[in-house]
């Protein structure tokens, strides 16, 4: 391996572009390769970034010995395959959200890279961000008081393409996979648990969810309530509520542009406590990945996430709250 990790990209879309930029941006770390399905895809993109091999075909980029990692940007239900390939390759992997379509695909992912040595991210970049270690550790410093409630929304109107993936169930479509990685993993971590029971209904277009509203319930009286979709204007925010004070966020999972990156602490006073913590997330979540640092918590709270979407996904299909049976994710 040379100094610099070496990523090769995995897919094309749009998210892609933004990743490619903060890839190369990031020090320690080159794109040396990107892969379409068709070569003439594959070439113009490397034309347009600057990336030195343009593949077609998946499989021959994870053959490269210019190649070290791969940032796989590709439809939900091609996420299982492409992660377990990789494995078997031995490259280290960020992998779009969410990290697979079922629960079982992805225990297979993290199993798999646990066998091969290999590391892996899911490219949630407000994870990494220096704010939401600041949020967390004065979520949990007892400022607060006792947390009881969690809300969460997260939401871009229409946001589609000709050909959207996220419109066709078949490819793992539909706002609660997606923007609901957001809502579902945010409630998780700030429970700092896993809950024992949810309840979601949607407003499905084109057979996937365009809207999710959901309710989660966890030990000690503390619940969380969660709105996704498609439907509503932008919205990214959170409040954490405590018996003594609030923690507010309005842009979680990706800062407003030209803004300053704020948080709030509104206590039962009306008094207001304004912080900034500026930090570039998805730069700090590559260099996790390359670097050496556990990457235990947030694996671990990447599985959580897909345990709990999965309840919430039966939940709306039978109409009915579902008890999760913790067991399964052991």
């Amino acid at each position: 391996m040379t100094d610099a990790t070496r990523f090769g990209v995995i897919g094309t879309g749009r998210i892609t572009r933004r990743l490619v930029a903060d890839l190369q941006s990031t020090d320690g770390v080159s794109v040396t390769a990107i892969a379409s399905r068709t070569q003439d895809r594959a070439d113009w993109f490397a034309s347009q970034y600057g990336i030195a091999a343009a593949v077609q075909g998946y499989q021959q980029l994870l053959q490269r010995d210019d190649v070290d990692g791969v940032y796989l940007s590709l439809p939900p239900s091609m996420h299982s395959e492409w992660c377990l390939r990789a494995a078997e390759a031995g490259k280290m992997i960020l992998c779009e959200k969410p990290l697979a379509t079922s629960l079982q695909e992805a225990i297979q992912i993290n199993a798999a890279c646990d066998q091969a040595g290999v590391r892996w991210l899911d490219a949630t970049g407000w994870l990494h961000h220096r704010r939401t270690a600041e949020m967390l550790a004065l979520a949990r410093s007892g400022q607060l008081g006792k947390i009881g409630h969690i809300s969460v929304a997260v939401s871009f109107y229409r946001p589609f393409q000709s050909g959207e993936h996220r419109l066709d169930p078949a490819l793992g479509g539909g706002c609660l996979l997606d923007l609901g990685w957001y809502t579902t993993g945010a409630s998780c971590l700030f429970a700092d648990q896993l809950p024992s029971k949810v309840f979601a209904d949607s407003i499905e277009e084109n057979g996937v969810p365009i809207r999710t509203n959901a309710m989660l319930w966890f030990d000690g009286d503390l619940t969380a309530g969660f709105s996704c979709g498609y439907d509503t204007a932008t919205r990214k925010w959170f409040e954490v509520a405590g018996s003594e004070a609030s923690v507010i966020c309005d842009d979680f999972t990706r800062p407003w542009a030209d803004r300053p990156t704020r948080f709030w602490v509104h206590d039962a006073k009306g008094e207001v406590q304004a912080f900034q913590v500026s930090d570039r997330q998805e730069q700090r979540m590559i260099e996790t990945l390359v670097g050496q640092s556990s990457l235990e918590p947030f694996n671990s709270l990447a599985l959580r996430t897909q345990f709990v979407l999965q309840a919430l996904a039966e939940s709306v299909q039978t109409g009915l709250p579902v008890h999760l049976d913790h067991s399964t994710l052991v």
